[in-house]
């Protein structure tokens, strides 16, 4: 990690530290999670976070934030973002956000302890790097997503072989209006 991306992370763990955030985020967390519980079939769920919830306080590049819970047990598949760099913390319980190519994964474990060490706690994925979040089964796991795009236009591309360049796109957002 570059000291320059460190101290950008440094700077949202900062933010996310903050007491006040994190009672601003719970409730969000809780909707996510009995979203997932309703979804019996779905792997994750998810729901962008205003902005205003961070009280003016992000980096002017940070153009996006969400949460996602991934169900105990989940293992939801390689994807990756053309279009943002994606920056990560685990919220709530602990997954492994595989990064790499699809069979040369590499593990990044990452805990939501906040005494734990920023590497332990927080990754950082460059845009069109290609991860995957496996969940244990000893519990959800709620992780808190930073992104350089707009909600509106954060794109998840996944393999797809059907297709003719191998991927298939979709928006985040656009799910979501497709599943209400």
């Amino acid at each position: 990690m570059t000291p320059e991306e460190r101290s950008r992370l440094e700077s949202l763990d900062a933010v996310l530290r903050s007491e006040n955030v994190r009672e601003r985020i719970r409730p969000i967390v809780e909707r996510v999670r009995t979203e997932l519980a309703r979804r019996k079939e779905a792997l994750m769920a998810w729901k962008p976070i205003p902005l205003t919830v961070f009280g003016g306080a992000l980096a002017p590049g940070v153009r996006s934030a969400w949460v996602f819970v991934l169900r105990a047990g989940a293992d939801t598949g390689a994807e990756r973002h053309p279009n943002s760099h994606q920056r990560m913390m685990s919220f709530d319980g602990s997954g492994d956000l595989q990064t790499g190519e699809p069979g040369q994964w590499q593990s990044n474990v990452l805990v939501s302890n906040l005494e734990a060490p920023l590497e332990r706690r927080w990754i950082s994925i460059p845009a069109n790097v290609w991860h995957r979040p496996v969940v244990g089964t000893d519990g959800d796991w709620a992780v808190v997503s930073f992104h350089t795009v707009p909600a509106d236009e954060l794109i998840e591309e996944r393999p797809d072989s059907s297709s003719q360049d191998g991927t298939k796109q979709k928006k985040y957002l656009e799910e979501k209006k497709r599943e209400k």
